[in-house]
């Protein structure tokens, strides 16, 4: 399951400028596009777009805006299973599914049988849209074939690639730039975030343009983790002291918040090495490390047996793919 874009803030999205002036320019138009993508990394604030965005298309001029509004209807993860179900249906805590499910597109789709409640346009925002399991996008893709009058798509996506090309080519795409570090500084500063000043310059310096990724860094704080990161990935750990160190910072029992935190550091360093690096077979060799993370990240909320071996097996990932660790010419 993807993580969560940030918390919600209530912060002004210096990225966002020229988003809002193509969303706006098209509602003004004669023939606004029934289905968006908002693209761009997580952490970037397009989920607080997209519920913005939704809430000026579905406005009728006299008619009401409840905070939660009839005519604009949000996919995302739902329970995970029945019993994670009654725990939402009363309140409590809940575990949510890893995907978005083609019920949930299901039920969805018969809504678009009656008329929108309150005006004229109904907005359907997917968020994840990465997410959805094949069945669900096969699903969806009938709808934006042929979408009944009046309702728009909004899919967020933080990796348009792993949208169906189908789906892709029926939606317009918006994208969503990373923050400079002087607003992603200022960002952090306005959410309030408990850390020390070195742990929000690091935060900055790795979050690579993510405010969400800022947040999780911060108040994880992970600076001195990510020195130890980057030692493993330029030097290796042929004793394995380095490594036995990262799996103390990461803790015993690490919540999935924090393995996902670290997880999206080291991605970042690997990213960050391969970007340096004037060697293309260390390049190449970073690229799959990078991946290695990603389905690492990917299996991390349903990790089914100790967190203590999965920190192993991010620290041996590193040091394999450290020049140092390579073997000697000839040997």
């Amino acid at each position: 399951m993807s993580a969560p874009e940030t918390p919600a803030l209530p912060l002004e999205w210096p990225n966002h400028a020229a988003a809002w002036r193509e969303w706006r320019a098209a509602l003004a138009g004669t023939r606004m596009h029934h289905g968006w993508i908002l693209a761009g990394k997580s952490g970037l604030g397009k989920r607080a777009f997209s519920a913005a965005a939704a809430r000026e298309l579905v406005a009728s001029e006299g008619a009401p805006s409840p905070d939660a509004h009839p005519d604009i209807i949000t996919l995302t993860h739902g329970p995970r299973n029945d019993k994670e179900a009654r725990a939402a249906a009363e309140g409590k805590p809940y575990e949510r599914a890893r995907s978005i499910r083609v019920d949930q597109v299901r039920t969805m789709q018969k809504r678009l049988t009656t008329r929108p409640t309150l005006g004229e346009r109904r907005a359907i925002v997917i968020d994840p849209a990465d997410d959805l399991e094949v069945s669900a996008a096969n699903a969806l893709l009938k709808s934006l074939e042929e979408p009944p009058a009046g309702t728009f798509f909004l899919l967020v996506t933080h990796s348009p690639s792993r949208l169906l090309p189908t789906i892709r080519s029926r939606c317009r795409m918006l994208r969503f730039p990373v923050l400079r570090d002087q607003e992603l500084a200022a960002m952090l500063d306005a959410a309030e975030i408990t850390a020390t000043p070195e742990a929000r310059r690091a935060a900055v310096e790795a979050a690579d343009g993510s405010l969400g990724a800022a947040i999780r860094f911060a108040e994880q704080e992970l600076a001195p983790m990510g020195g130890l990161i980057r030692n493993i990935l330029s030097a290796g750990d042929r004793d394995l002291s380095q490594r036995a160190d990262l799996a103390r910072m990461i803790g015993p029992r690490p919540d999935r918040e924090r393995l996902q935190a670290v997880l999206d550091l080291a991605q970042r360093i690997v990213a960050d090495a391969a970007r340096s690096t004037a060697s293309h077979a260390h390049r190449a060799q970073l690229a799959d490390l990078y991946g290695e993370l990603g389905t690492l990240a990917a299996k991390a909320p349903t990790y089914n047996f100790d967190t203590g071996l999965l920190t192993l097996e991010i620290g041996g990932l590193l040091a394999r793919a450290a020049p140092a660790s390579e073997p000697a010419h000839g040997r």
